[in-house]
């Protein structure tokens, strides 16, 4: 049999946007139980993302401790961040597959159609006024804008994803990384024509310096010191790549190819 999927959804999302998703998992995978979390939808996805974690958790432990063998995460967009979150904080989960579908694993800075509807007196030059308040803070967007042209008032006043990535100080940095480091195996999925995750590198762990210029995973300071167990990840073997072109961001857990090639092949 199986073992039970369980995903957490992105922004302004719901679970009917994961037809697609859960047929092509019940098609290549009959019997499977799928479980897309019913949390946060739409407008609430903009609530803080402590405060989202902690909701997600609750929705999960309970279909983890009913699977013996364990359970496959899968996160889609801003939803992979939570679930990166998730599993930190969670001593005794029994993830196995953890996929990041599209998600801003290293934080967001770019111009996008979202940010405009959101803040449309900001661009991404300046939302870091916004951003790196505690105001700003309270919404989830902000937890993980990464400016950085900024990066002292990021490390500084970013609650969330500073945190996660224990390049703020946080005493529970090493407890976090061996909760995460539970997993069997970590599967990043991206690609360059995504058009919302900027730079769309950030799904695979890569980001801007502070030229702007991308810097893929491996030149990462969070990945060459392995603050939060990416490098523990990728030195046994349990960090899998998938970068997929021609795939817009709303498109990703509708496609079959993407299920087919960067997917399924984890959800034993």
């Amino acid at each position: 049999s199986f073992r039970p999927v369980v995903v957490v959804h992105g922004l302004f999302d719901s679970p009917s946007d994961f037809r697609h998703l859960r047929a092509f998992i019940n098609q290549s995978h009959p019997g499977t139980e799928v479980t897309v979390l019913d949390l946060f939808d739409r407008g609430a996805s903009l609530r803080p993302l402590w405060l989202q974690v902690e909701g997600f958790r609750e929705a999960l432990l309970p279909i983890m401790a009913n699977a013996a063998r364990g359970v496959h995460l899968l996160g889609y967009s801003q939803g992979g961040l939570i679930c990166r979150a998730l599993l930190a904080t969670t001593p005794e989960h029994n993830v196995r597959s953890f996929i990041s579908l599209a998600a801003p694993q290293l934080g967001q800075y770019g111009d996008t159609d979202y940010l405009k509807w959101l803040f449309p007196r900001h661009m991404k030059s300046n939302l870091y006024r916004l951003c790196y308040t505690p105001l700003g803070q309270g919404v989830s967007i902000c937890n993980y804008w990464n400016d950085p042209h900024h990066r002292d008032l990021y490390l500084n006043n970013s609650d969330f994803l500073a945190l996660l990535n224990d390049e703020r100080l946080n005493p529970n940095a090493s407890e976090w990384k061996k909760n995460l480091l539970r997993i069997e195996r970590l599967v990043l999925i991206g690609g360059p024509d995504d058009g919302v995750i900027t730079p769309w590198q950030s799904s695979l762990f890569g980001f801007y310096d502070a030229n702007e210029t991308v810097r893929d995973m491996e030149s990462q300071p969070v990945f060459l010191q392995d603050t939060f167990g990416l490098r523990s990840l990728w030195a046994r073997g349990a960090l899998g790549g998938c970068s997929v072109p021609g795939v817009s961001h709303t498109a990703w857990h509708s496609n079959w190819a993407v299920y087919d090639k960067c997917i399924r092949p984890w959800l034993t």
